[in-house]
C-alpha cells in the first residue's frame, strides 16, 4: 500500500504556459460551501453516472497502463483530476484510480520492495471553492494533495510530468460562448434561446466549431504534460451518432430553461435583451466527433471510446426535482451573474413544473446510452 499522507497537503500551484483566448468567466463554477444548493450536497447523480464506467476504467488500467515502466525512474505517480469541483466525487474517483494502479503494479512487479507514492493534483477554475475541497479531504488517504487553479484549456503542469489524467463531467463546458451567437447580423444569432437545442444549423455549427477548437487546445496541452505511455480518462455527456440532440434529457432541460426565461420576458420580469445575450457554454459531442478531434490531434491513441447508460444504477424513475437541484448546484452562479438574483428561485420553480409535464420524455432521454467514456494513451 502507498503511504497515507498524515495531514492535508494544501499547496496551491498556479498553472503556467502560453496565454490563449479568453478563458471561462469566473461565474462558471459550481456552488461551493455546504448549503442547500451546494455541489457538495447535490452531485450524487454525477457520482452514480461515473460509477457505471468504473469497471471499464479498471480494465483499461489493467490492460493498457504500464505502471512498471512509468515508475522506473521514480516511485511517485503524479495524477491530475481536471475540473475537480469541490468534492466528494473527486475523492472517490482518485481513490479508485490509485487502487487500480496499485493493483496493476502488484501484478507487474510482484517481487518489488518499492512502495509507490501518489501526488494528486486537483484542478479547477480559480473561482472554484478550493477551501471546501481541501477541508473535505479524507484524512486517511493514500496520496498527497495539491491544488492547481486554472483553465484546463491551457497548460497547467510542467512538461512530461503527469502519469494519469482524469476528467469527469467537465469537458462539455466550452472555454467561451461562440461569439457568433451574439452577433445580430450573423445567421448564428441565437435570439430567444439560450442553447443550440432546436436552434438553426448555424447555431449548432458555431457550438460544434468551438468545441473542436477547445478540444484541440486541451489535447495539445495534455500532450505536453503527460509522459509517453501515460493515460487519460474522460467521462462526459455524449450523443449517440444518429440521435437528434433534442431527444437528450439535458436538451429538454435547456430548451425549457429558455422558454421559461421568455415567459418571464413576456411578464415583464426580465428584459428580452437579457435572454438574447445569454447562452449556455455547453456542448455534447458524438463518439464520431470525439474520435475525429483526437485523431486529428495525433498525440494520443484511442484505447476506448464508447457510450454507456449513465442511469443504469438509478432505481426507478428519475427524480426530476432532485435533478433540477443538481443542475442548479452546477449552474446557478452563471445565472446569478447575468440575471437578477431575485428571479433565480422563480425560474427553477417554473422549470421543475414544466419538466414534470414531460416525465416520459425525460425518462427516455435520460436512460439512453448518453454518457461518453474515452480512454487515451500518450504516444
Amino acid at each position: 500500500m502507498a503511504e497515507v499522507a498524515p495531514e492535508p497537503s494544501l499547496l496551491i500551484i498556479g498553472g503556467g504556459g502560453e496565454t490563449v483566448r479568453r478563458p471561462l468567466p469566473d461565474s462558471l463554477h459550481v456552488n461551493g460551501g455546504d448549503g442547500t444548493y451546494s455541489y457538495t450536497r447535490n452531485s450524487y447523480f454525477q457520482r452514480l453516472a461515473a460509477n457505471v464506467v468504473k469497471g471499464r476504467i479498471k480494465g483499461a488500467i489493467t490492460m493498457k497502463l504500464d505502471v512498471e515502466k512509468l515508475s522506473s525512474t521514480s516511485n511517485t505517480i503524479y495524477i491530475a483530476d481536471l475540473g475537480c469541483a469541490v468534492g466528494p466525487n473527486t475523492f472517490d474517483a482518485m481513490q479508485d484510480v490509485i487502487h487500480f494502479i496499485q493493483q496493476k503494479y502488484t501484478l507487474q512487479c510482484p517481487q518489488s520492495n518499492t512502495t509507490l507514492q501518489f501526488l494528486v493534483l486537483f484542478n479547477d477554475q480559480p473561482s472554484n471553492d478550493f477551501n471546501t475541497l481541501f477541508t473535505s479531504l479524507p484524512r486517511e488517504r493514500p496520496y498527497y494533495a495539491a491544488g492547481v487553479p486554472g483553465s484546463f484549456h491551457r497548460r497547467l503542469f510542467p512538461e512530461s510530468s503527469i502519469h494519469f489524467v482524469h476528467c469527469s463531467y467537465a469537458l462539455h463546458w466550452l472555454s467561451k460562448v461562440p461569439e457568433e451567437l451574439l452577433d445580430k447580423n450573423c445567421g448564428a444569432w441565437n435570439k430567444g434561446r439560450i442553447h443550440y437545442t432546436n436552434a438553426p444549423n448555424e447555431v449548432v455549427q458555431a457550438y460544434a466549431s468551438q468545441f473542436a477548437k477547445d478540444m484541440e487546445e486541451f489535447l495539445c496541452a495534455r500532450a505536453m504534460e503527460i509522459v509517453t505511455g501515460g493515460m487519460m480518462t474522460i467521462i462526459m455527456p455524449g450523443l449517440p451518432n444518429e440521435m437528434p440532440y433534442s431527444q437528450l434529457a439535458a436538451s429538454l432541460m435547456y430548451d425549457f430553461m429558455g422558454s421559461t426565461f421568455m415567459d418571464m420576458v413576456n411578464e415583464g420580469l426580465i428584459s428580452e435583451d437579457e435572454v438574447d445575450s445569454f447562452n449556455l457554454p455547453i456542448y455534447t459531442p458524438s463518439p464520431a466527433e470525439m474520435a475525429s478531434v483526437v485523431e486529428k490531434n495525433g498525440h494520443f491513441s484511442i484505447e476506448m471510446l464508447e457510450l454507456t447508460n449513465p442511469a443504469s444504477l438509478v432505481d426507478g424513475q428519475v427524480d426530476i426535482k432532485a435533478w433540477v437541484i443538481h443542475v442548479r448546484a452546477a449552474m446557478e452562479r452563471m445565472f446569478i451573474k447575468h440575471f437578477s438574483p431575485d428571479i433565480i428561485d422563480e425560474m427553477f420553480d417554473r422549470l421543475t413544473k414544466k419538466l414534470f409535464m414531460f416525465t416520459e420524455q425525460v425518462e427516455s432521454g435520460y436512460k439512453d446510452r448518453t454518457q461518453l467514456l474515452v480512454v487515451l494513451i500518450r504516444k
